[in-house]
């Protein structure tokens, strides 16, 4: 059973479903929550760290250990920066948690939220692809108790709020269609946010999770 669990991108849409299950769970002790914003949520088990940069977390170190459970869903939207802001985020910033977490002796299992198309042979045309591929291949080979990669297809806000472009608001438009096409093609962010604290806190079977894998754990 895991103590102490770390999360980034609480804030968002997955991270902040994350938050709240593993705040309602008796499995889980401690979070920690590694935020560029605060949130304003209080609870007794949730120690929030408000982070400027997420590549230097040497002012962090002692809350950085004893972590046994790691939930990274800290990403940005394609098009919402420079090919090297998004990998940045997309690549740097998870390994170099990784790193920290390993310095200071925590070996933790590593739950991250990838992408459909990430392309572990780095050599896809599209930088989200390489780039969710690269990261992925980082976190396998790191020194990690356990590393997951969920990649989710089209993500349903089962909460509704303001999308970032047109082409996510023409995309929910069309969820209703879309879920017909199969269990490959869209899942919706609760059942996405359960999948993933389930396979961080039991494990899975494989590394890398599909959309449709993702769905079958829940069964």
């Amino acid at each position: 059973m895991p103590n102490k669990v770390l999360i980034t991108g609480a804030t968002g849409m997955i991270g902040g479903l994350v938050l709240d299950l593993c705040l309602e769970t008796s499995e889980i002790k401690e979070v920690i929550s590694l935020v560029r914003r605060p949130s304003g949520i209080s609870h007794p088990k949730l120690h929030e760290i408000v982070v400027k940069d997420f590549l230097d977390l040497a002012s962090h170190l002692e809350n950085l250990k004893n972590v046994d459970l790691v939930f990274y869903c800290l990403g940005a939207y394609t098009g919402s920066g420079t090919s090297e802001e998004l990998r940045r985020i997309t690549v740097d910033m998870p390994a170099h948690l990784a790193e920290t977490l390993i310095l200071v002796n925590a070996h933790p299992t590593f739950c991250l939220l990838s992408g459909a198309g990430a392309d572990r042979t780095e050599k896809s045309r599209m930088a989200f692809a390489r780039d969710k591929g690269a990261i992925e291949n980082i976190l396998s080979n790191s020194d990690l108790a356990a590393f997951y990669s969920l990649r989710p297809s089209y993500i349903y806000p089962v909460t509704p709020r303001t999308e970032p472009n047109f082409s996510y608001r023409l995309t929910r438009s069309l969820y209703p269609l879309i879920r017909l096409l199969g269990n490959k093609h869209s899942i919706p962010s609760t059942d996405l946010a359960a999948a993933m604290v389930k396979v961080g806190l039991h494990g899975h079977d494989t590394e890398i999770l599909e959309n449709k894998d993702i769905l079958a754990c829940l069964n």
